[in-house]
């Protein structure tokens, strides 16, 4: 009973391989369109200083179409804008770790039998798989890191301009304190 629970279990696992090395490569694909857009926002961003900011900045962009948008709705949509790069930040390393250990047991099962080229190609797969999803990983969790902080500025530029943010709670007048 014990043999034909593991053997179950073998089998189940090696059925996720191939869908955790496609959602493994999506995720290295997005992660460079990730740093295009990023690259992209910041240049915009940086051409935009000087005067009042529109380009690259999505939550002023977004708030400017809706004038009476809470603080909630902006924290909401602050959330929104990050969380598509922070899921990915967070799965992908938990997929390399999946993608390494599948192939762990078909290559255990070779050097067993003394089949070296099994151990080999299993041990190149789940090597490859790990390191492009922590480098899609690395690349999402610096461009969620920057771009927490240009959100978090945005607020407070909207609070300075009159708008109800969650840090300040309360209306405060352009250039004024509560």
């Amino acid at each position: 009973m014990s043999h034909l629970l593991e053997s179950l279990m073998y089998q189940a696992s090696q059925v996720f391989l191939f869908p955790t090395l496609v959602v493994i490569t999506v995720l290295f694909v997005y992660a460079f369109f990730l740093l295009g857009m990023f690259a992209m926002q910041w240049w915009q961003r940086r051409k935009a200083q000087g005067g009042q900011p529109t380009r690259g900045h999505h939550l002023l962009t977004w708030a400017r179409t809706r004038p009476g948008a809470s603080a909630d709705e902006l924290d909401v949509k602050a959330h929104q804008l990050l969380e598509l790069p922070r899921i990915a930040t967070r799965v992908a390393p938990m997929l390399g770790l999946i993608a390494t250990m599948i192939p762990m047991g078909p290559a255990l099962k070779g050097l067993s039998d003394g089949n070296l080229g099994q151990v080999s190609d299993n041990l190149a797969v789940a090597f490859a798989a790990v390191i492009l999803s922590l480098i899609a990983a690395a690349i999402t969790f610096w461009v969620v890191s920057v771009q927490r902080r240009w959100l978090a500025e945005e607020l407070v530029w909207l609070q300075r301009q009159g708008v109800r943010t969650p840090a300040a709670g309360h209306m405060v007048e352009a250039g004024g304190e509560a």
